[in-house]
């Protein structure tokens, strides 16, 4: 190789390093500079008082943490549900690409796409708004089903039902994310050979098969290193959907262990103790990442971190 071209290449992954160099800072102040903050669950920390000013407490945060279990593992289950139940219909994407991968007609396809896709954008403020107008007791369903008479007695909503919630909440994770996650499959079915599919014709198989064949195993390996890494998130939850779904009838089903850390830091003022408990989650997510990586590296067979 001579020198021109060394230079070359050298030059082109100069400007691919320069290219990634904001999003490594943007990860680096929104990621890790904010770990500094762990430093607060050893002091018992006041607001508007420096922290290195607050009275040191060491471990006693982590003591209370201890002790206060039975609530710890109560939000944790919460956790558990609304991450467990998006992990099992994370199915839903795949199973939409491969549709989508069907559909001959371009002009379908693009606007089932962006129909599909388009409620990932949607705020969920609005989102609630439009839930709340349709399923609320005095929403559009229920006046529809009480013109038709199917209603005895009072009407109630699946907003105020908490069993009931984590589907709901489930269902309308599903509506927001399914169009823009398939989006990761549709790029893996067209980067798989085309000669594959034109050989298995020729040998007689349909469209089924060529699906059960071909497309399933050419994306099955993305769909099982995703979810592998999806375990690392496992403990992670939405302070959104708690701030917004919540009302006195599902606020036990709701209220995740990241929404226990909000409230308990900006609506109880308990700064010290809510760190300690985003330690504790912080600590366990990162074994449940490293462990999801050894996993996905059997299945692919190099490091995914």
């Amino acid at each position: 190789m001579n020198t021109r071209k060394k230079w070359k290449i050298s030059r082109e992954r100069l400007g691919l390093t320069l290219l990634a160099l904001p999003f490594v800072a943007f990860i680096i102040a929104f990621n890790y500079v904010p770990l500094h903050g762990w430093l607060y669950s050893f002091y018992d920390f006041k607001l508007g008082i420096p922290l290195f000013r607050n009275k040191f407490v060491g471990l006693d945060n982590f003591k209370f943490f201890i002790q206060d279990w039975r609530t710890i593992l109560h939000y944790l289950k919460n956790n558990l549900i609304f991450q467990g139940l998006g992990m099992l219909t994370s199915i839903v994407p795949v199973i939409l690409a491969i549709l989508l991968s069907e559909v001959r007609s371009k002009g379908f396809k693009k606007l089932v796409q962006t129909t599909t896709t388009l409620p990932n954008f949607i705020s969920m403020i609005i989102v609630f708004s439009m839930v709340f107008s349709i399923f609320s007791v005095d929403g559009l369903l229920n006046k529809v089903l009480a013109a038709l008479g199917l209603i005895k007695g009072e009407p109630s909503s699946v907003l105020m039902n908490g069993p009931f919630i984590y589907v709901f909440i489930t269902l309308i994770g599903i509506w927001k994310g399914a169009g823009w996650g398939a989006i990761v499959y549709l790029a893996g079915i067209a980067g798989i050979d085309s000669e594959l599919y034109d050989a298995a014709s020729v040998d007689g198989a349909g469209r089924f098969r060529l699906i059960w064949h071909i497309t399933i195993p050419g994306i099955l390996p993305t769909y099982v290193v995703l979810f592998l890494l999806s375990l690392g998130n496992l403990l992670s939850g939405s302070v959104e959907i708690p701030l917004i779904f919540m009302n006195s009838f599902v606020r036990e089903q709701i209220t995740t262990l990241d929404y226990y850390v909000y409230a308990t830091a900006l609506i109880g003022s308990d700064y010290s103790y809510a760190v300690a408990v985003s330690v504790f989650k912080s600590a366990i997510s990162i074994v449940l990442l490293f462990g999801s990586n050894a996993l996905a590296r059997k299945v692919r067979g190099s490091n995914i971190i």
